[in-house]
């Protein structure tokens, strides 16, 4: 039995999750995927995987095995590249996953350029709310916001997720404008809810240098972002979205800011990517590259802009311009 191949096959079956898609992945037969999963497990006396007829899943000694296959294909990976020809660059396929507004409004308008920089790299990226399991669903690399909790991920922070309080003018000419964290009780908020848990994500203000919880009444709940800023729109109640996905609606005054002396608690906004002793060369760039697109970006870097235009010509991009798209209450929760 060819080890190297057995560990390219076992690694593939773990990131797909599936026989059949590692076996598409590799262009071999199915037949030929499991008996070389069959033939390792019984060379290494172990069971890897955990079979069902609706899935698969690792047993402690094949999460034990997968992690070292990992390191040596990474290991192998890194010196074969730096043995090719370094004029040609980095090279391959790379799976990246962001959420939706973060992928609309910054990263999408700018591939051009990093195209331009790194023509043979195949980019495959997946857009959402719905958080991502990177060793489950292959993802080489992932812009999320939050702190990051899991202890097998590396991040890299590229930028600050920076929210503010508005609603529309209608609706405060009904209600009233809040004045102090007090008047709230008197209001209604259009709600955000997980996408993964179901759970309403609570409102948060700085209060004297510490997050404090505040309850707010509401009278709708979405786990869409466009959903979300539009119910603001039309009057629903008070919503929280990051300032770059309302600055024009602000400037417009579609939505006006309450509470300004009281923002909502900042979030950083990181790439990350599995624990390996060596990143992968596309990798590699590809993260030394959207941390330097996301330091073009005053909104997302902690720039004070007082403008959507303004915003807009300091983010572009070698001449490829990131404009601002009305998106995303997608939290920490949401994301991870």
């Amino acid at each position: 039995m060819d080890r190297f191949q057995a560990m390219q096959v076992f690694t593939r079956v773990v990131e797909a999750n599936s026989f059949t898609l590692a076996a598409d992945n590799l262009g071999l037969p199915r037949a030929t995927v499991s008996t070389t999963i069959r033939n390792l497990e019984r060379m290494l006396q172990v069971r890897l995987l955990n079979r069902t007829t609706r899935k698969i899943s690792l047993t402690p000694d094949g999460a034990s095995y997968y992690e070292r296959c990992v390191r040596i294909l990474a290991d192998l990976e890194e010196t074969e590249s730096s043995f090719r020809d370094v004029s040609r660059g980095p090279r391959g396929r790379l799976r990246i996953d962001t959420p939706a507004s973060i992928g609309r409004s910054i990263l999408i308008p700018a591939l051009c350029e990093f195209h331009e920089r790194y023509p043979d790299i195949e980019l495959v990226i997946g857009m959402g709310d719905r958080p991502v399991d990177l060793v489950q669903e292959a993802v080489d690399c992932a812009i999320r916001v939050g702190d990051l909790q899991d202890s097998s991920m590396v991040a890299r922070r590229i930028g600050t997720f920076e929210s503010l309080t508005c609603a529309a003018p209608a609706y405060l000419d009904t209600y009233g404008e809040p004045r102090t964290l007090e008047d709230l009780k008197h209001h209604h908020a259009v709600h955000y809810f997980s996408t993964r848990t179901g759970r309403t994500i609570d409102w948060d203000f700085v209060v004297d240098g510490v997050a404090t919880e505040v309850k707010v009444n509401g009278i709708v709940s979405v786990n869409d972002s466009d959903a979300y800023v539009a119910c603001g729109l039309q009057g629903f109640g008070l919503i929280q979205p990051a300032r770059y996905m309302v600055l024009p609606y602000l400037e417009s005054g579609q939505l006006r800011e309450v509470l300004h002396a009281w923002k909502p608690s900042p979030m950083p906004i990181s790439v990350v990517y599995l624990h390996n002793r060596h990143l992968s060369p596309k990798v590699r760039v590809f993260v030394d590259w959207v941390a330097e697109l996301f330091s073009r970006c005053p909104l997302l870097s902690g720039c004070q802009m007082h403008s959507a235009a303004e915003c807009e010509f300091a983010c572009q991009p070698s001449g490829h311009t990131v404009r601002s798209v009305i998106e995303q209450h997608n939290l920490a929760e949401s994301v991870f």
